[in-house]
Formats: C-alpha cells, structure tokens, sequence
C-alpha cells in the first residue's frame, strides 16, 4: 500500500550554507514558488535573526499565497542562562510569523559538554524551553525538533539521546528530526536506530507514530540511501535540499529521494505528476544559481540516459529496459545516443538517422564513423559536443550550409605594467554578398572574437541574439608536447527565448581542436554560430 511521506526542502537554508552556493532575496522567493507548485510540504527559508536578507524572505514570502507548502523559519534553542521570553532569537523566530517553526537543539552529550558547556539537564531545559515558546507564540502552532547529530549521540549515549527527545516532545514538538549532522552514518545503522527509538519511545506520554523524520548528510556518500533507509524504518518525512546542495560534501538530494521514492516504492509524493518535473526543477535550481549542471546526476543529469557503447546502443534501440532503469521521460530528462571512437553504426542511426534519413545507409554510416574515429585520434570529442556530430555529418552528406566567408580575424592583447589585461578583436567576413569589417573590445579573446563576429552577423541573423555562451572548457590533448600542444575547446551554449530574455529554451555544445587556442575557439564559437542558424532559419 501506498503512504504519503512528507518533503521538507532546505534549500533555502542548509543549502546557502553550500561553498559557492550563493542566493538572492528574489532568487529565494522563484525557488520557494516552484517548490510550491510541484507540491513540497514543506520550504525552510532561513534564519531570520542570522542576515538582513533571511529577514526580508520571511516578510516578503508572507506577502505569497502557497497552494501546498508551509514556510519554516528555522532557529536555535534559546541560549543558556537566558529565558525563552528574553532570547532574541525565540523573539525573531516568531516574528517571522510562518506556520512552522524549526528548533534545532544538542542531542550529542559530546556537544552538550564541549561545545555548549552547560549540563545535560540545562540542556534539555533548553530544548522543552524554546519549543514550548515557540509553539504557544508561533503563528501555526507547529514546531520540528531538529535532534542535531542524533544518530552520533545515540551511538555514544542512547539514553540521553532519547530524553532530548522526550524534552522537545513535552514542549510540543510536532515532528522529531533524526539528524546525520556529521554524515557519517551508514543505512544499516540509520534503520537500527529508528527502529530503536519507535520500541523505546512506546514508555513515553507521546508515541512517536507519525512523527520521526530525517535530515542526512552526504559526508559518505549515501545521504540518499539513508533517506530511504529511514523511511523503510518508518519516518515519515525527509529533509533535504534539491541537488543535494549543502555544507561540506552536501545534504540529501531530494531528487532522487522522490524518484526513487514515487516511481521504485510506490509512495505518494508532491502532486500528481510532479516526477516528470524533476529535471526542470533541478536545473532550475542550477540556473539561479549560476552553478554547471552534474552530468552524471542520477535521474536528472545529462548523462543519465546516455549511452556511448556500441552494444549499449543497439540494445537500447531494442529494448530501452535492457539499459535504462526508468524511461527517461518520467523524470522529465531525454535520452542521448554519443558517438565517439567507441560507437558503432547505431550510435549514429539512433543519434540523427532519422532526422537525416541515413538509417539504411549502411555505407554512409560506415563513412561518419571512419570520420569521427579519424577526427578523435587528432582530440577532438564528440560525445560532449552533439552540434559539432551533427555539423560532420552535413558535410559527409554534402549539405553543411555556409552563411558568411572569412577574410581573416585578429585578436591584440595590450598589458601594461600594473594595468588590466585589454583585448581587442577584428572581424572581416563576407555575408549574403556584403562586406563586413567590425572591432570589438572585450575580457578576453573569445569574448572579444564574439562580440566582433555577433557585429558581422546580426544585422543579418538577428536570430542569434538569442544564443548566449554558458560555460567554456579547455584541455590538453597532448600534454607531452609541452607549450606546443594542442588543446581540445567545447563551448556550451543556451537558447533563450525572446532575444535573449526568459527561460532555456534549449542546449547544445561545439568542440575545436588546435595548437592555437584561440583558434580552435574560433571553430567552436563560429560552428555553434552556423549550427544554430541551421535549426533556426529565421
């Protein structure tokens, strides 16, 4: 039988904590909105006392109307020797006004005694303490108890581990959170444990049916299957953030907790449909945050449906099954087809047979492949640069199309002692029958070289205001050369909607390969401009 397991998203909080990971006030509110519309339950927003801008989500986030999720302002335990009515931090969690609140307080007697210095029983006078306050203060009535390294001080001591929760209990906690702070622990121990605290807790005033939930860490890798651990021990509620984006090596990534979750144990999660929105969630989530998207993510990741091995691929063409663990549409991704020096004529039909008509074409198909294993063996590399196969294979069929002639380029890089690094680039190509001779400035020669050729090609193809560079990558290909080896480029570029504004409406990559790295830029930059004038005509 189905049940319903409750996502708690932290994104907004323990995520920020992330190295490199860097919110906006109204990034944070476009994120808290698509939460809500795929119907997270609940969206952890800060802590409203730690910054200005946590502050200011809270007061503009109650300005929202939410169809599913609650918003939790998250907070400390009151401070030692103080009371909860005088504590500036209980005062600022109320006064975020949201329907849940989060305390998180010491479950670990190493903490209580190491790093909070006060005794166990004043300890746990702060945690019944604080979420008593917050539950008679509280907008919504409803307190978690965050058990900060619970499965730690379980180990270490379990019975007083099992009065911190007693302690938030009396206070009126409404959810009690099994934390894996350190992320260490293993699934084996995190089923152990929860199991333990249910049989325990049967002695209490409170049973703990209904109320655990987890919050792990991704410290050895399997914060994950922690999560789904727990939920098979019977927690009914994980906490994590979309990406696994966290402090350290990351929290649980929500992600796959719902895939797996929705799709492999038959659980009711978010709103009907929501699963087939994963990968646009993630990689919203990517794109706010101005960070690369992981390739090999599970479910989500471009190189999730991909295949590269011959065999692999004619398997797939038979049975998707034999090779993919769901199909790739219910989590919203694609399949991919790679053709590199390792593909067979598969590859190829899979790739682009049909949208060229070359299924059949066994002696064809035989020629793109002797030019992709010729073309790799001098560095280039196809399997992460599609738009780049594609143009190859026009001009095997003789159709690759040509939109303007180059006279030449030139790139000048002026350094003065002490001064920033200038660069200047000259453009002179033919288009459609017209001269045209353009200068750019630019940070560098590819920006420069960009900005030169867009001058050229614009007036002409206005459509390319729509295609924008989104991530530049070099590598060497024979390093023995030294100084003289040639490097491997591959550009990644994004189409947007309306002239350069709005949403990704799609991606693809190109690759150059020379001793000169700006030209082999210039073969990417140049390949990607005439690939997409290719798919978009006008």
């Amino acid at each position: 039988m189905t049940r319903r397991i409750e996502m708690y998203d932290t994104t907004l909080r323990d995520g920020t904590q992330a190295e490199g990971f860097n919110l906006s006030l109204v990034d944070k509110l476009k994120i808290a909105q698509m939460l809500d519309e795929l119907g997270f339950d609940y969206i952890e927003g800060g802590y409203p006392l730690s910054n200005p801008k946590d502050a200011a989500f809270f007061e503009e986030a109650g300005k929202l109307t939410f169809k599913h999720a609650k918003l939790c302002a998250f907070g400390m335990t009151r401070r030692k020797g103080v009371q909860a009515e005088e504590d500036t931090g209980m005062k600022a969690l109320v006064a975020a006004k949201t329907p849940v609140i989060t305390i998180v307080g010491k479950t670990w007697d190493l903490h209580v005694k190491q790093v909070l210095d006060v005794s166990e029983q004043e300890n746990l006078d702060m945690i019944r303490e604080s979420v008593a306050f917050c539950a008679k203060h509280g907008s919504g009535g409803e307190v978690f108890y965050d058990a900060e390294h619970f499965f730690d001080g379980y180990k270490a001591n379990p019975d007083y581990a099992l009065q911190t929760l007693q302690a938030a209990l009396d206070g009126g906690a409404t959810r009690l959170v099994l934390c894996d702070t350190n992320g260490g622990s293993l699934p084996n121990w995190i089923s152990l444990a929860v199991n333990e605290v249910k049989v325990k807790s049967e002695k209490w005033k409170v049973k703990t049916d209904g109320l655990l939930a987890v919050h792990p860490h991704n410290d050895s890798a399997v914060a994950v299957a922690n999560a789904l651990a727990a939920v098979e021990a019977g927690c009914v509620q994980v906490q994590g953030t979309i990406n696994g984006i966290g402090e350290r090596c990351g929290t649980g990534d929500l992600i796959p907790v719902v895939a797996n979750r929705t799709l492999k144990m038959g659980h009711e999660c978010l709103v009907s449909g929501a699963e087939m929105r994963l990968t646009e969630l993630s990689r919203y989530v990517y794109e706010i945050a101005n960070l690369n998207l992981q390739a090999n993510q599970p479910y989500v990741g471009t190189s999730a449906f991909a295949h590269k091995g011959g065999m692999h691929v004619h398997a797939v063409q038979k049975l998707a099954r034999s090779y993919e663990h769901v199909p790739p549409e219910s989590v919203g991704n694609t399949r991919r087809v790679l053709v590199s020096e390792l593909a067979g004529a598969s590859n190829v039909v899979a790739m682009l047979g049909r949208k060229y008509d070359i299924s059949e074409d066994k002696k064809l198909q035989r020629m793109v492949l002797e030019r992709v294993q010729d073309l790799e063996n001098r560095g280039y590399q196809f399997e992460a640069a599609e738009a780049s196969f594609e143009l190859l294979l026009l001009e095997v069929l003789g159709k690759r199309r040509s939109f303007w002639e180059l006279d030449h380029y030139r790139c000048v890089i002026l350094k003065r002692n002490g001064e920033p690094c200038g660069t200047e680039a000259i453009v002179k190509l033919t288009v459609n029958g017209r001269l045209e001779h353009h200068v750019a400035e630019g940070d560098g020669p590819i920006n420069a070289l960009d900005g030169a050729l867009r001058k050229g090609l614009e007036p002409h193809y206005p459509q390319l205001g729509s295609i924008h560079l989104t991530d530049y990558k070099v590598r060497v290909v024979n390093p023995t050369a030294e100084s003289a080896a040639k490097v491997r480029v591959i550009i990644d570029f994004a189409v947007r909607q309306k002239n350069g504004q709005g949403s990704v409406v799609r991606r693809f990559s190109t690759t150059g390969v020379n001793e000169n790295i700006v030209d082999a830029s210039w073969e990417a930059l140049s390949d990607a401009f005439t690939y997409f004038l290719i798919e978009t005509p006008s």
